[in-house]
């Protein structure tokens, strides 16, 4: 392949103590926690919302945030779930237990609603928003493993940003693959990728009418659908229907197979085809689910939901054997509950019954019970001021099943943007820092982080 040598002379911006590439669950809690901390904070996001896939995504349901005895999710992510029900933005009739206390019980709510919200909170803590605005490249010195600066791309043109500190918050590890970190790549070494899906948004649900119970035992439906011509792929694995309004509803639905997030043609392909199969499944709905006969799509996502791209290779890799041991870190940022949600690979029989006992039988905490999220998954190996939070963070492909999600990415995210500020402040570098410092900052700003056993050093073994 033959190369185009680009140069340009481009403004150079300075000052910031921040910037968080990304502005989706991990990065607005990054953004938004460090500017409360007193940092000047500038986030770039490549949409023209924040929330990233719960807004943009259509995710429109955080994912369980409690044990079955009491919320694990504290902090950022608590206030904004709870802000959202005093504010009428979750789903209608919801009970607070359903997030405060329940059993793997996801908590349904507005979109429009959440990108307001999210809106207000970092403009009241000054956080500056850069709106259809990438990182493309970045200055670091590798030796030294330091960066010390971005290029920002957007309509205006090019920018130069220099700043103490950087978070990739982007979900497919952009900034961190510019500044060369190592990371383990969907599919390169297991041959196959978790598949993505293309969210809908539905109004005109009879709710009161919607049968629920069928829709669950859709399995024999889909069959019929595919023998009916209705549906062009033969998918057991439909998420399902939510309701997050009067007549409204999201739908999870729609596996796009083999999509390589990382590649720009297969992305193209995959919000095609998503598109195609989400009318389809509006006429799936019409004609088999009572409530739904009258139900009108109204729009799919304008992000397709990836589910893996890029992990990073951190100062610790957080595994399955932590997960299913129900491990506990002295530096752990988070706890989490939810089970490892691996969707099917393909739309075979076989396969949908591997995800059912994976799902349902075996990678499954019980009540009461979680494991710990330790800062130092969130810390490329030997960098000091460049961390990652999100779905990039380092894990193996197990248990990145359960903390992909965006309660999870909030947690890591406020842990990242704190650490940020205490690096600033103490001159500790990233892979250096004093952890307990971290934790005690973490649980004075609302962190469930039940630990007994602290230590100023993050976990590496």
């Amino acid at each position: 392949m033959s190369k185009f040598h680009f140069e340009k002379d481009i403004p150079i911006e300075d000052g910031y103590d921040l910037v968080v590439a990304g502005g989706g669950p991990a990065g607005a809690s990054a953004a938004i926690c460090a500017a409360r901390l007193g940092a000047k904070v500038l986030l770039v996001e490549a949409t023209g919302c924040l929330g990233g896939m719960a807004t943009s995504g259509l995710v429109t349901a955080f994912d369980p945030m409690a044990n079955g005895k009491r919320m694990l999710v504290g902090g950022f992510m608590k206030e904004i779930v709870e802000t959202m029900y005093e504010r009428g933005y979750l789903k209608p009739g919801i009970h607070p237990d359903s997030w405060r206390k329940e059993f793997h019980v996801w908590t349904p709510f507005h979109p429009e609603k959440l990108k307001i919200l999210l809106d207000e909170l970092a403009l009241n803590v000054g956080v500056e928003i850069r709106f259809f605005t990438r990182v493309v490249d970045a200055d670091v010195n590798k030796e030294d493993c330091y960066v010390k600066g971005v290029i920002l791309q957007n309509i205006e043109g090019f920018a130069y940003i220099r700043s103490k500190t950087f978070i990739d918050c982007t979900g497919d590890g952009v900034l961190g693959s510019l500044c060369g970190v190592k990371f383990r790549e969907a599919g390169k070494d297991t041959h196959r990728i978790m598949p993505a899906s293309l969210t809908s948004l539905f109004a005109n649900i009879d709710w009161t009418r919607f049968d629920e119970l069928k829709e669950r035992d859709r399995y024999k439906l889909i069959e019929k659908a595919h023998k009916d011509g209705v549906l062009t792929q033969l998918d057991r694995h439909l998420p399902g229907m939510s309701r997050i309004g009067t007549t409204l509803g999201y739908l999870n639905g729609g596996h796009i197979f083999n999509l390589n997030a990382l590649r720009c043609r297969s992305l193209t392909d995959g919000m095609i085809l998503g598109r195609k199969i989400a009318a389809e499944y509006a006429q799936y709905y019409k004609r088999y689910i009572p409530g739904a006969e009258e139900i009108e799509h109204i729009t799919t996502a304008n992000l397709m939901g990836v589910r893996e791209s890029r992990r990073l290779v951190g100062e610790y890799e957080l595994s399955i054997d932590d997960y299913l041991s129900r491990r506990e870190f002295p530096d752990q940022i988070g706890v989490f509950n939810k089970f490892v949600d691996i969707h099917a690979y393909d739309c075979t029989e076989k396969e949908y019954k591997r995800f059912l006992d994976s799902a349902f039988k075996v990678e499954r905490l019980n009540e009461g019970e979680y494991f710990g999220i330790p800062y130092s998954i969130l810390v490329p190996k030997d960098w000091k001021n460049l961390w990652v939070a999100g779905r990039c963070s380092s894990s193996d492909v197990k248990v990145h099943g359960s903390i992909r999600v965006q309660p999870a990415a909030s947690m890591m995210g406020q842990a990242a943007g704190t650490a940020a500020v205490q690096s600033i402040h103490t001159r500790q570098p990233a892979h250096m820092l004093d952890t307990e410092m971290l934790i005690h900052t973490l649980r004075k700003n609302g962190a469930y982080l039940p630990q007994k056993q602290l230590c100023n050093e993050m976990t590496r073994i």
